[in-house]
């Protein structure tokens, strides 16, 4: 279903957007640089946070770490993870498939300014084998995200 959501989120809103789907697992982010040929930063990882009693998804780059000082400034509390059965009631993707497109609860949803330094990057469409190839820049569009720096400095 939730492979199935992406795809209707792109049907409707970006229709020259193909969901790539791989025989490989692209459920962490090494998993997924690989499978799409791409560097780790370029995968656009989704994090699933809650900050008091609101849930949030912050999207970042494939190598950033989130900085729970600039988190708690940026978002208004301190972040803590989703467990894995939170995330997909919430979300309506599994871990490792999780993000900002066809999401089963309507959620705030923030991009990190580190996907700022590409051109493309590539974040989970919906299961742990399939990926979109997207502009940071139409990601935020679509998704009606707000950007925030959130995240630790990479290296």
């Amino acid at each position: 279903m939730s492979l199935e959501s992406v795809r209707s989120f792109f049907a409707e809103h970006a229709p020259d957007i193909a969901v790539i789907e791989t025989a490989e697992s692209s459920a962490t982010v090494a998993l997924a640089a690989t499978a799409h040929g791409v560097e780790p930063a370029r995968i656009a990882k989704t994090l699933s946070l809650r900050i008091g009693d609101r849930v949030v998804l912050v999207v970042a780059r494939g190598d950033a770490r989130l900085d729970n000082r600039k988190a708690k400034a940026a978002l208004g509390g301190k972040p803590r993870m989703l467990d894995a059965d939170e995330v997909v009631a919430l979300t309506g993707h599994p871990v490792g498939g999780v993000c900002p497109f066809g999401l089963a609860t309507p959620l705030p949803i923030y991009c990190d300014v580190s996907l700022r330094a590409f051109d493309e990057v590539v974040p989970a469409a919906g299961s742990t084998q399939s990926a979109v190839r997207i502009s940071p820049e139409r990601m935020l569009s679509l998704t009606g995200a707000q950007w925030v720096d959130v995240c630790q400095e990479p290296g």
